[in-house]
């Protein structure tokens, strides 16, 4: 059976109900691969080619168990309202409400954030604080990462994906950034602007690409492993 990137399809081969698979084709993985994608609650099977994405169907039903053992765990949607408390740079923050329909703001030295609003209204505004947050951290980041390189400035965005916690275009100098990483200790966001910014001289995944992340941040395996740890509870805030 011929499968074809961003198919969904059951990870019971008879079809039965349960976890889902989804087919992703990336140039730049160097081997098949099977992660698990918190916010969309599926498995993502990772291939090199679409061709490669049968062998990577069979691969990911081997391990169909621990697939299953990890959608399960994942962490539940904890709503932006009052009474939350979030995280913010790796420090907790508490949510506040305040009558009104005024714009969120950091207060109490960065302990609190109190917005107007209520429900659908405050939960955004809060994350639009998030977002403005996320995106001057990540373009000073970003701009120092890029001198250390030598290299010109990017166009930078900041948005909201399903899975990634960041993308590079290379060829047109554009960055993309999840804003839901200003939630993590800022080691690994420094981690996530080093790792975009590295793909700038190296596009893949290689030892050299790595070298290049090192010669940045130093040892990035413990900032790696913490998104892979407690990504899912980012991905979880204000579902």
């Amino acid at each position: 059976m011929a499968y074809r990137n961003d198919q969904r399809l059951p990870l019971d081969e008879g079809g039965g109900p349960g976890p889902v698979l989804r087919l992703s084709v990336n140039p730049r993985a160097r081997r098949l691969s099977v992660r698990i994608d918190a916010r969309a609650g599926e498995a993502v099977v990772i291939a090199p080619t679409e061709r490669g994405l049968t062998q990577a169907v069979a691969f990911a039903r081997t391990k169909a168990v621990w697939i299953s053992q990890r959608l399960a765990v994942q962490p539940k949607g904890r709503p932006l309202e009052p009474g939350q408390v979030i995280s913010l740079r790796g420090r907790p923050v508490r949510l506040e409400a305040v009558p009104g329909a005024g714009a969120a703001r950091l207060v109490e030295d960065g302990a609190v954030i109190r917005s107007g609003g209520e429900g659908e209204a405050y939960a955004r505004r809060v994350e639009n604080l998030l977002k403005r947050e996320a995106r001057d951290t990540l373009l000073e980041r970003t701009d120092h990462h890029l001198r250390a390189l030598g290299q010109k400035p990017v166009k930078m965005s900041i948005a909201d994906t399903r899975s990634r916690w960041g993308s590079c275009s290379p060829h047109n100098r554009t960055i993309r950034y999840s804003w839901r990483v200003i939630m993590a200790p800022p080691p690994v966001i420094d981690y996530l602007a080093a790792h975009e910014v590295a793909h700038l001289v190296h596009a893949d995944h290689s030892p050299a690409y790595w070298s290049v992340v090192e010669r940045l941040v130093g040892d990035h395996k413990p900032w790696r492993k913490w998104l892979k740890d407690y990504g899912g509870a980012l991905h979880a805030v204000g579902r």
